[in-house]
Protein backbone atom coordinates (compact mmCIF):
# COMPACT_ATOMS: atom_id res chain seq x y z
CA UNK A 1 0.00 0.00 0.00
CA UNK A 2 1.32 2.93 -1.04
CA UNK A 3 0.09 6.60 -0.09
CA UNK A 4 0.26 10.36 -0.02
CA UNK A 5 3.16 11.63 2.38
CA UNK A 6 1.76 13.44 5.48
CA UNK A 7 4.93 15.91 5.40
CA UNK A 8 3.68 18.46 3.04
CA UNK A 9 0.08 18.62 4.38
CA UNK A 10 0.25 21.43 6.94
CA UNK A 11 -3.09 23.42 6.68
CA UNK A 12 -2.37 26.97 8.35
CA UNK A 13 -5.65 28.34 6.50
CA UNK A 14 -8.02 25.14 7.94
CA UNK A 15 -9.30 24.62 4.68
CA UNK A 16 -11.53 21.79 4.60
CA UNK A 17 -10.95 18.57 2.54
CA UNK A 18 -12.28 15.25 1.81
CA UNK A 19 -10.09 12.42 1.64
CA UNK A 20 -10.39 8.92 0.60
CA UNK A 21 -7.99 6.10 2.62
CA UNK A 22 -7.45 2.71 1.49
CA UNK A 23 -7.40 0.29 4.79
CA UNK A 24 -5.36 -2.82 5.46
CA UNK A 25 -8.10 -5.09 4.05
CA UNK A 26 -8.07 -3.08 0.71
CA UNK A 27 -11.19 -1.24 1.39
CA UNK A 28 -11.62 2.46 1.14
CA UNK A 29 -12.90 4.84 3.48
CA UNK A 30 -14.06 8.29 2.23
CA UNK A 31 -14.05 11.30 5.10
CA UNK A 32 -13.39 15.06 5.64
CA UNK A 33 -11.70 17.05 7.87
CA UNK A 34 -9.82 20.32 8.00
CA UNK A 35 -6.64 18.89 9.41
CA UNK A 36 -5.37 15.50 7.33
CA UNK A 37 -2.27 15.00 9.71
CA UNK A 38 -4.33 14.72 12.87
CA UNK A 39 -6.98 12.60 11.28
CA UNK A 40 -4.66 9.97 9.84
CA UNK A 41 -2.68 9.52 13.07
CA UNK A 42 -6.49 9.18 14.92
CA UNK A 43 -7.87 6.66 12.17
CA UNK A 44 -4.48 4.17 12.63
CA UNK A 45 -4.95 4.73 16.39
CA UNK A 46 -1.67 7.09 16.94
CA UNK A 47 -4.34 9.71 18.10
CA UNK A 48 -7.64 9.48 20.19
CA UNK A 49 -10.62 9.54 17.47
CA UNK A 50 -11.08 7.85 14.43
CA UNK A 51 -14.04 5.82 12.77
CA UNK A 52 -15.31 2.66 14.20
CA UNK A 53 -14.63 0.98 10.87
CA UNK A 54 -10.49 2.34 10.59
CA UNK A 55 -9.89 0.99 13.88
CA UNK A 56 -10.26 -2.68 13.13
CA UNK A 57 -8.92 -2.19 9.70
CA UNK A 58 -5.65 -1.09 10.15
CA UNK A 59 -3.14 0.77 9.29
CA UNK A 60 -4.42 2.92 6.51
CA UNK A 61 -3.21 5.01 4.03
CA UNK A 62 -4.44 8.42 2.75
CA UNK A 63 -4.74 7.84 -1.09
CA UNK A 64 -6.20 11.14 -1.96
CA UNK A 65 -7.53 14.41 -0.79
CA UNK A 66 -9.51 17.23 -2.43
CA UNK A 67 -9.14 21.12 -1.10
CA UNK A 68 -13.05 22.14 -0.42
CA UNK A 69 -14.09 25.82 0.14
CA UNK A 70 -16.10 25.20 3.74
CA UNK A 71 -17.44 22.28 5.71
CA UNK A 72 -20.26 21.73 3.80
CA UNK A 73 -19.31 21.49 0.32
CA UNK A 74 -16.12 18.83 1.36
CA UNK A 75 -19.31 16.98 3.26
CA UNK A 76 -21.12 17.03 -0.31
CA UNK A 77 -18.50 15.48 -2.13
CA UNK A 78 -17.82 12.94 0.63
CA UNK A 79 -21.91 12.41 -0.19
CA UNK A 80 -20.85 11.94 -3.54
CA UNK A 81 -17.92 9.58 -3.28
CA UNK A 82 -19.99 7.53 -0.67
CA UNK A 83 -22.56 6.78 -3.79
CA UNK A 84 -19.65 5.37 -5.94
CA UNK A 85 -19.15 1.74 -6.26
CA UNK A 86 -15.74 0.70 -5.37
CA UNK A 87 -14.75 0.84 -9.45
CA UNK A 88 -16.01 4.22 -9.59
CA UNK A 89 -13.88 5.50 -6.63
CA UNK A 90 -10.59 3.35 -8.13
CA UNK A 91 -11.34 5.79 -11.18
CA UNK A 92 -11.58 8.76 -9.04
CA UNK A 93 -8.46 7.93 -7.52
CA UNK A 94 -6.58 7.66 -10.91
CA UNK A 95 -7.96 11.19 -12.12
Amino acid sequence: MTGISINNLENPNKTWFTYLLECADGTLYCGVTNDLVRRLKQHNGELVGGAKYTAVRRPVVLKKHWSQENRSSASQFEAQIKKMTRQQKLALLET
